[in-house]
């Protein structure tokens, strides 16, 4: 008789959710056709083999300080993400859509550990040494570099004995979908071979304090692709995003235990690779005009405040039903502040789309942004142009008012920084504004707050 062990089983590739039968929605994450099937339990909790040794708890003052020393790559906003560069020993993660960079980003990172005297081996299961010297002659033409090694390899045992044989501190694996481990029985990419392959790097990366870059792909909803295990088994998870036809490309850290998550760098896709941007508030607000349906304001990603302008565009609409459209933005945001425009000022939008953009192609996640969504469209409703120096934060409650958020200060003083001289915020405590060098205006709510912006419009005409 077949033991339960030996019968075929089902395993989401999402979140690693296990079925002794076939679903098409998984109960777990709730994705639809995810279940892959296997036919070898045991395949799906085999780990590397560790001594048993026994412990005991000890108390939090008896265990020495260790100063963690971080090494600079020389990119100073891949280092920011990492919180201040690469600490020896560490998993790290990079996800992203295919072309977006990730490969650039860490060759240029490994010829410049390479020129401080380390070894780096870039491994790479989808490209020949060949292709890859040919990127490498396109970013750095005419530069030659000591210490940098190419393989073209998928086993992960052979992998791992080219490291432990030349004794090198820097690899890269491109990418953790094409590695496989002989024995398991199941392709790469599979969900047993991604968890055997990322637990015998990680392993490696522990014992030996080896630092081990691993690129994964990203499936169609922008998440990494195989289960969440392999996010929690990393150090560090890395996203690198960028809108098709921007020049721009943003990385940011989700996980990082050795340093803040949600932090954020910053580069532009030239011919020569990836330049970092010193100063992305100036970047983008370059090409901002003055024309109705424009609003500005400060939001943070990360520790970095960061000056975004909002466009909007409001129309009759020709159907029964307004469309709402929104890029950079939650649609639901969209919807409820069109709603609160309509009901608290009396803006007929039931009868007009409404479409709202940011631009650069930056996604907004704070609240901060609400007033200046609000503002956007009403100039947009209004067909008036808002002042190019005047600037928005707050957030937009259901009853119409505005409501402070965090990080107010910093947002001042980035505004300050880049020349803005009105800022209209909610009612803050005066002890906030006496070192800033804007003006500040506050509104307790959208008609008092609109109001203003519109008197100062009229005035500039």
């Amino acid at each position: 008789m077949v033991s339960r062990d030996e019968k075929s089983i089902y395993i989401c590739s999402n979140c690693g959710y296990v079925s002794y039968k076939w679903f098409g929605r998984c109960p777990s994450c709730g994705e639809w056709n995810t279940a892959v099937k296997t036919t070898n339990r045991n395949s799906i909790a085999r780990t590397s083999s560790v001594m048993a040794t026994v412990t005991k708890p000890l108390l939090i003052d008896e265990i020495t300080r260790v100063e963690i020393k971080r090494f600079k790559t020389d990119i100073g906003e891949f280092d920011r993400v990492l919180g201040g560069g690469i600490v020896a020993g560490s998993f790290i993660l990079i996800g992203g859509e295919p072309g977006v960079g990730k490969s650039t980003l860490l060759l240029q990172a490994s010829k410049n550990i390479c020129d401080k005297g380390e070894k780096v081996l870039y491994v790479s299961g989808e490209e020949s040494p060949y292709q890859i010297r040919l990127r490498f002659d396109r970013l750095f033409s005419g530069t030659s570099v000591k210490g940098l090694f190419l393989l073209s390899e998928t086993n992960i045992d052979a992998v791992i004995s080219h490291i432990r044989a030349e004794g090198f501190k820097f690899v890269v694996i491109d990418s953790i979908q094409t590695m496989y481990m002989p024995g398991v029985d199941s392709i790469p990419g599979s969900i047993n071979q991604l968890k055997e392959c990322s637990n015998k790097l990680r392993d490696l990366a522990k014992s030996e304090e080896i630092t081990v870059f691993v690129i994964g792909h990203v499936t169609k909803g922008g998440y990494i692709a195989g289960p969440k295990l392999l996010e929690h088994m990393v150090d560090t998870v890395l996203y690198f995003e960028g809108e098709r036809g921007m020049n721009y490309r943003l990385i940011r850290a989700t996980k990082n235990r050795f340093g803040p998550t949600s932090e954020v760098g910053i580069f532009e896709m030239t011919d020569r690779g990836l330049r970092e941007i010193e100063d992305p508030s100036r970047f983008f607000l370059s090409e901002m005009t003055k024309t109705s349906g424009n609003s500005i304001t400060a939001v943070m990603e990360g520790s970095r405040p960061l000056i975004l302008e909002i466009q909007s565009l409001t129309t009759k609409t020709p159907f029964g039903v307004p469309r709402r459209l929104a890029k950079g933005v939650d649609l639901a945001k969209l919807i409820i502040i069109s709603a609160v425009l309509e009901k608290r000022m009396g803006l007929p939008l039931s009868s007009y789309d409404v479409y709202v953009n940011v631009s650069g192609g930056i996604k907004i996640k704070e609240p901060s942004a609400d007033l200046a969504i609000a503002a956007a469209i009403f100039s947009s409703f209004i067909d008036i142009a808002l002042p190019s120096d005047l600037a928005f934060i707050g957030e937009v409650g259901l009853d119409g008012c505005i409501r402070s958020v965090s990080f107010m200060d910093r947002k001042l003083r980035e505004l300050a920084k880049c020349g803005f001289k009105r800022v209209i915020t909610p009612r803050i405590r005066k002890g906030e504004l006496s070192f800033q060098g804007v003006e500040i205006i506050q509104g307790l709510n959208l008609i008092e707050a609109l109001s203003k912006a519109k008197e100062i419009a009229n005035e500039r005409k």
